[in-house]
């Protein structure tokens, strides 16, 4: 193993296991996670960082998917402590390896900053969804304001390599929206205490339309 793909493997999923669940971040997710309800599909589910999030008297199944072994191993070793029935996979938000109309409920938090192709992998989780799935969603991305903006395309490229593959300048509820999804409730803002070329944040809930 190179020292590039150890990196990946091994320090990478440390790192964002760490960096995501900060305060800041954790205060997010508890706004969304606690929403899922029947049949669960975590996308990113590496870390098991929101199982203890979750209220388990509302849900009644729970699956999730992760490229990360190391990651996976984390979240199995989450579960096991939890007692939860999970079904875990590894592999890729562009094709997740799950049955269309799967489930009733999608989580995907901070997870479409590192996905290879975002629009895939929204199609995706639309067509894991049942009708009138929801996807409940936080993450960070491109923010509004436009001297911010610069900052994350200077810093992005660097940014990417050390933080495994995390964009900076992806929008994020509007990219849901044209993904087949109507998000009728959002809420962004600014993290506290985070450089705001991290800490442009955004979360709600978005229902697959159609």
């Amino acid at each position: 193993m190179g020292l590039a793909n150890w990196y990946e493997e091994h320090v990478v999923p440390r790192l964002i296991k760490c960096a995501c669940s900060s305060p800041a971040i954790m205060h997010l997710r508890e706004k969304v996670v606690p929403l899922a309800s029947g049949a669960v599909f975590e996308i990113g589910c590496g870390g098991g960082i929101n199982q203890q999030l979750y209220d388990t008297s509302r849900i009644t199944s729970y699956a999730g998917l992760d490229p990360s072994t190391k990651g996976l191993e984390f979240a199995r070793a989450e579960a096991a402590k939890r007692g939860w029935q999970a079904d875990m996979r590894q592999g890729f938000g562009e094709d997740i390896p799950f049955a269309s109309e799967s489930f009733d409920t999608v989580v995907c938090t901070f997870t479409l900053c590192s996905v290879g192709s975002q629009a895939q992998t929204l199609r995706e989780l639309r067509r894991i969804l049942k009708p009138g799935g929801r996807l409940l969603y936080a993450e960070h991305g491109r923010a509004p304001d436009q001297n911010v903006r610069k900052w994350q395309g200077r810093i992005e490229p660097v940014w990417k390599r050390m933080a495994g593959g995390c964009h900076l300048t992806r929008p994020v509820t509007s990219a849901i929206a044209e993904g087949g999804f109507d998000t009728h409730e959002a809420g962004e803002r600014y993290a506290p205490k985070t450089p705001r070329w991290a800490g442009w944040m955004e979360w709600g809930e978005a229902i697959k339309t159609g």
